[in-house]
């Protein structure tokens, strides 16, 4: 299991204060020890999309971040996609959602939550 600091240079995926902040709050909503899984899953309007899930297994090959009480689960498949991403959390007059800036994606999808490389 790899380890990696939230705010590392390089490849690191970054999770910024107000999606942990909201991670850490929706872990305690869970009442177990359930993380906050990322994936990047075949399919979506543009080839890609974004999966979010709590899962209380972590493999030997996730990318563990953690940040303020927060705990993010990335496997290494889903990496190769979200290397340099960072993970936001954005309230507005539309709606209230996680969002990737991604910058391994050529292109998205207006839903926010599809990409292609």
């Amino acid at each position: 299991m790899s380890e990696m600091a939230a705010g590392e240079s390089g490849s690191a995926v970054t999770v910024t204060s107000d999606a942990a902040k909201r991670i850490a709050f929706l872990m305690q909503q869970e009442s177990t020890e359930a993380k906050l899984r990322v994936e990047v899953q075949g399919g979506g309007c543009s080839g890609f999309s974004y999966g979010f899930r709590f899962d209380d297994q972590v493999n030997d090959d996730d990318l563990v971040i953690e940040r303020d009480g927060a705990v993010v689960l990335i496997d290494e498949t889903s990496l190769q996609f979200l290397a340099g991403a960072k993970i936001d959390y954005v309230e507005d007059l539309m709606a209230a959602a996680f969002r990737i800036d991604n910058p391994n994606a050529a292109s998205s999808c207006g839903c926010g939550t599809s990409f292609a490389v």
